[in-house]
């Protein structure tokens, strides 16, 4: 039985490297063997419960269908129909939801609600998004790095937009992979201090680099992957208007392009605002891996499920 069987999966940064390798490797082995039309009833007769407090497209799709192609059942539960929206604790929740369930998928606001959710169910808790993490987004996203570079040890991926979620994620999982990480953001909006020091702690294991900067030119310089997000994630539509001032010296187009490697890949986790933190041209140009990337969600959520629950 695998070591990674009964875990959670909070943040890429509870694994070791070789845990993540394991994933990353079954998940390419998962995805090859179906486009071969081989079925993988690995959770057959399991159930997990998908608890949604955001919109999701991808979340909710890539992992009802990953359930489903493993064989298991996947169950949408909206907080609007959960008693945790009438104030039932979390606590009680987790209790109650491990009695029937194999394992839970949440996504939601607060960090601090997915640990606890963790602390008391009985079975595997996976981060499906908070405001802090996007653990199993990072995980498809090494996965699209794996397969279009054939490694990630020793390349550089540079993220360019809002500290947020999704540059803490990065931050995390590529220094803990052996790559090097940049963070372009503006003042104000930069990664939080915390993740930047644990990004920075598995940097000195790996012997890469960390950089956090206000300057786009620095960051994107020889970087093999580009990667944006919006500039204004959910729960933050009131700032939109006073970030695309902030941020319009942060959008990955042509001239960006140019700063990084020749065969730089482009990254985005989409949803995207085209014309905003990146154009339509280099979005569907020959460089973009987006679509791959999103794609790899699937399988790459497919495999955290089927190595802990």
């Amino acid at each position: 039985m695998s070591k990674l069987k009964g875990r959670d999966f909070l943040t890429v940064n509870d694994f070791s490297r070789d845990e993540l390798y394991e994933i990353l490797h079954f998940a390419l082995q998962l995805k090859a063997e179906r486009k071969e039309g081989k079925s993988h009833p690995l959770l057959a007769g399991k159930t997990l419960g998908m608890i949604f407090r955001k919109a999701s497209t991808r979340t909710r799709v890539s992992f009802e269908v990953g359930m489903y192609q493993l064989g298991g059942c996947a169950l949408f539960l909206s907080d609007q129909d959960l008693q945790i929206k009438r104030g039932e604790p979390v606590k009680d929740t987790a209790r109650v939801l491990s009695r029937y369930l194999d394992g839970i998928m949440i996504r939601t606001y607060e960090h601090r609600e997915v640990e606890e959710l963790a602390e008391y169910a009985e079975i595997p808790v996976i981060n499906g998004l908070t405001d802090l993490l996007h653990p199993c987004q990072a995980m498809a996203d090494l996965m699209t790095i794996l397969e279009h570079k054939g490694k990630l040890k020793g390349l550089k991926l540079a993220f360019v937009g809002d500290g947020n979620n999704m540059a803490h994620s990065l931050l995390l999982a590529c220094s803990k992979m052996e790559m090097h990480v940049a963070i372009a953001s503006p003042a104000g909006y930069e990664p939080r201090t915390e993740i930047v020091k644990a990004a920075q702690a598995n940097a000195k294991d790996s012997g890469t680099e960390v950089l956090i900067t206000a300057d786009i030119k620095e960051a994107v310089k020889d970087a093999d992957i580009l990667y944006t997000d919006v500039w204004a994630s959910m729960g933050q539509e009131a700032e939109r208007i006073a970030r695309i001032r902030v941020f319009k010296p942060y959008q990955i187009n042509r001239e960006v392009m140019q700063l990084a490697a020749k065969d730089a890949i482009v990254m985005h986790c989409l949803p995207a605002h085209r014309g905003e933190e990146i154009t339509d041209e280099i979005m569907e140009g020959p460089q973009s891996v987006i679509f791959d990337q999103a794609e790899n969600r699937l399988h790459a959520q497919k495999a955290i499920l089927a190595k802990v629950m």
